[in-house]
C-alpha cells in the first residue's frame, strides 16, 4: 500500500511481544494469573493473544491479496508461505538439541501455533481471493454456527455432546483418535483439527477489519471500536449457550477476541494514523519481522530448556542465580525473566529493521 497503515504494524507486533512475554516466564510454577490460560471456560488477556494474530493475519490479507489476480501464481505463493509455516512448526515440536536431534516419532507434537497460522492463513486467503465480502460473511457465519452446532447436537459414541474437558467433547474426542499421542496434552490440543474451523473465521473477522481500513469511508476508527462492541456483545450472548473457551475455540471466543481486537486496533489506528502521534515505533519493528522474531523466540527457548547446567536447564540455572532473591515473591523474578527475553527480541527486531532484514516466511 502506498499510504501504509502504521496502526497495524505495531497491533502486530505488539502481538508477537506478547507472545513471547507469555510463553517465556521464568517458571511456570509462579505466573501472575493474568499471564495464564483460563483453566478452561473463561478468558484472561493472555487468552487474547493468539486470536489476536490470527485476526491481523486476515487483515494482512486483505492488504496484500485486494488487487491481485486468482492465477496459478498467487495460489502457488499462498501454498508455499503455508507449507513453510507448517514445516517451522513441525520443526519446533519435533527439534532436539542431543542425537538423533529428533524427537521419537511418539511423541512430537502435530498441531500447534505455527501450523495453525498455516492452515488458516492458506483458507482464509483462498476464501479472500475467490468471493466478495457479503459471500464471506456468509461463509464466517456459517462456520461459527456450524462449529456451535456440531459441538452441541452430535453425540460421541452415543453419549450426549459436552463442552466440558471430557471424553465425550466432539473436538477433543476427534483430537484424540486424529492425532493419537501426537496432541499438546493427552485428551485435546489447542490447536486441534475440529477448532481450526473457527479459527479460519477469526481470520475471515480480520479481513472485514482490513476492507474497512482501506476503504475511503470516514472515521474508520469509530467504525471499528462500534463493531468491536457489537461483537463482544454478541459474544458474550453466544456465552450463555456456548461458553467462551480458548482451547475449544468457542465461536462465542471468536466474537470477542474479535471484538477486543477491533476495539485495540481502532484505538491504535486514531491515535498513530489519525491524530499522526508518534508512539510504538518498536513494536512495528518487532511487527517487520513478526513471524522469524516468534520462531527465534520459541526455538532458542527450547534449546535452553533442554541445555543442562548442573541438575537443572541453562533457562532454569539463570532464572534461580540472577533473577530469584529472597526479598521477592517468586512470580516478580518470573516475569522480570520473561520481560528480559522481550527486551532482547525488541532490540534483535530494532536492528533488524535498521538494517533492512525483511526475513518473509
Amino acid at each position: 500500500m502506498k499510504n501504509r497503515i502504521i496502526s497495524v504494524d505495531i497491533f502486530r507486533g505488539l502481538t508477537i511481544v506478547l507472545m513471547i512475554l507469555v510463553n517465556t516466564p521464568g517458571t511456570w510454577s509462579h505466573v501472575y494469573a493474568p499471564l495464564l490460560h483460563a483453566k478452561w471456560h473463561g478468558y484472561t488477556p493472555t487468552d487474547l493473544v493468539f486470536p489476536f494474530f490470527l485476526f491481523i493475519v486476515g487483515t494482512s490479507i486483505a492488504f496484500a491479496y485486494q488487487n491481485k489476480t486468482a492465477s496459478s501464481a498467487t495460489y502457488r505463493k499462498i501454498i508455499v508461505r503455508s507449507l513453510k509455516l507448517i514445516g517451522l512448526g513441525l520443526f519446533l515440536g519435533a527439534f532436539m538439541i542431543s542425537f538423533p536431534f529428533i524427537k521419537d516419532f511418539e511423541s512430537i507434537r502435530f498441531p500447534g501455533v505455527l501450523q495453525r497460522i498455516g492452515v488458516v492463513f492458506f483458507f482464509a486467503a483462498i476464501l479472500f481471493m475467490n468471493f466478495n465480502w457479503k459471500t464471506l460473511i456468509g461463509i464466517c457465519f456459517t462456520f461459527l454456527v456450524g462449529y456451535w452446532l456440531l459441538m452441541t447436537y452430535v453425540p460421541v459414541e452415543g453419549v450426549a455432546s459436552t463442552f466440558d474437558r471430557a471424553p465425550n467433547n466432539l473436538a477433543n474426542y476427534l483430537d484424540v483418535k486424529i492425532f493419537g499421542t501426537h496432541n499438546y496434552k493427552s485428551d485435546y490440543d489447542p490447536e486441534g483439527f475440529l477448532s481450526t474451523l473457527p479459527s479460519i473465521a477469526t481470520s475471515l473477522l480480520g479481513i472485514f477489519t482490513g476492507l474497512i481500513l482501506t476503504s475511503k469511508r470516514e472515521k474508520k476508527e469509530m467504525v471499528l471500536l462500534g463493531l468491536g462492541v457489537v461483537m463482544l456483545i454478541l459474544g458474550y450472548l453466544w456465552d450463555i449457550i456456548f461458553p467462551i473457551n480458548k482451547a475449544l475455540w468457542s465461536s462465542s471466543f471468536v466474537l470477542v477476541t474479535a471484538g477486543w481486537a477491533n476495539i485495540f486496533l481502532g484505538l491504535i489506528y486514531y491515535f498513530s494514523d489519525v491524530r499522526d502521534v508518534k508512539f510504538g515505533s518498536i513494536f512495528k519493528y518487532v511487527g517487520a519481522n513478526a513471524i522469524t522474531i516468534y520462531f527465534l523466540s520459541s526455538f532458542i527457548s527450547k534449546i535452553m530448556g533442554q541445555i543442562k547446567v548442573g541438575e537443572t536447564s541453562l533457562h532454569g540455572w539463570l532464572f534461580q542465580n540472577v533473577y530469584t532473591h529472597d526479598f521477592m515473591t517468586l512470580e516478580l523474578p518470573s516475569l522480570l525473566y520473561g520481560l528480559t527475553v522481550v527486551g532482547f527480541y525488541m532490540i534483535l527486531a530494532y536492528i533488524m529493521y535498521k538494517k533492512k532484514i525483511f526475513i518473509k516466511v
